[in-house]
């Protein structure tokens, strides 16, 4: 099964499940995380040079979901949307590693891009999960 449907169906699953059982923190960055990748594909290079200079359409939209995902992690009282911005940041950074070095192998540089969607993701999914668990196990008593 090619990355590209994998990582579709997991980015839908996980946000779908953050619409459906999430607080507001987990909504936000289920909403960052789906317009960002689909931006950032509109925003890529034509295949035969994708990754060959730095894609400063996906830059902008890096610079963007960092700015997002430290939103929810300032206005949170959790601890994952300081997760998803670090990793967010460390994607960002790919992007400063290649501005630096052109020589950067492309598919070094595009690698550093795409792999940290996959824990943002999971890291999602398990904030909703745990979200979840605690309101189900929070004493009524302490609502009052």
């Amino acid at each position: 099964m090619p990355r590209f449907v994998i990582y579709t169906i997991l980015l839908l699953g996980v946000c779908g499940y953050a619409f459906w059982r999430g607080r507001s923190d987990e909504r936000l960055a289920a909403a960052v995380c789906l317009i960002a990748s689909v931006a950032s594909l509109a925003l890529l290079g034509p295949a035969r040079l994708r990754y060959s200079g730095v894609e400063i359409g996906v830059f902008a939209v890096d610079l963007f979901t960092l700015a997002a995902f430290t939103y929810v992690a300032l206005r949170s009282d959790r601890f994952w949307p300081l997760w998803i911005s670090g990793l967010q940041l460390t994607t960002s950074v790919g992007h400063v590693l290649k501005a630096i070095d052109s020589h950067l192998v492309p598919f070094a540089y595009g690698a550093a891009l795409r792999v940290w969607s996959y824990p943002i993701l999971i890291i999602l999914a398990v904030a909703v999960w745990r979200g979840q668990r605690r309101m189900r196990h929070m004493d009524p008593r302490s609502l009052t």
